[in-house]
């Protein structure tokens, strides 16, 4: 087992969450992932890295899978210009490649969005560190463990 994925199990269980970690054949994308465990691709809280380009703040978003990000919106949010990070940066503030990007087990603490249009669904899946494994949650409970405030930022 990969360390991500151990950092992704291990948040989970610590949360006392229902662990339901699945290996696909991939699931770089959104759609990949949607075909993978046959849910609607909008179940897929896709984890989109930014970094404010005022302060190099790294902030994350978790958007519904078949949605994009409005960079107005999350800038606004954010409260500064956004960028996306690149692999480098993603990788040192997350420890996740990208591709494979957990919403939790980051290695450091990361402002977090939830796109509001995820807590319409009553289970959705998120990479869980690989870009070959997703988990399963309510979306309540993924914001509650991500802290991640329910906002509208997405078209």
């Amino acid at each position: 087992m990969s360390k991500s994925l151990k950092r992704v199990r291990a948040a989970l269980e610590a949360a006392g969450a229902a662990i339901d970690i699945r290996e696909t054949e991939g699931a770089r994308t959104a759609e990949m992932a949607a075909a993978a465990v046959g849910c609607h691709v909008d179940q897929i809280a896709k984890s989109i890295v930014f970094q404010r380009q005022d302060s190099g703040d790294v902030v994350l978003f978790l958007t519904a899978g078949g949605r994009q990000v409005d960079l107005e919106a999350a800038a606004a949010l954010a409260g500064g210009p956004l960028a996306r990070a690149d692999a480098a940066v993603v990788r040192s503030q997350t420890g996740f490649a990208i591709g494979g990007v957990s919403p939790l087990g980051h290695l450091s603490p990361i402002r977090s969005f939830m796109d509001a249009h995820l807590m319409g669904f009553a289970e959705i899946w998120a990479a869980a560190g690989t870009p070959n494994h997703v988990f399963c949650l309510a979306p309540q409970v993924l914001q509650e463990l991500t802290g991640a405030e329910i906002s509208a930022f997405s078209s």
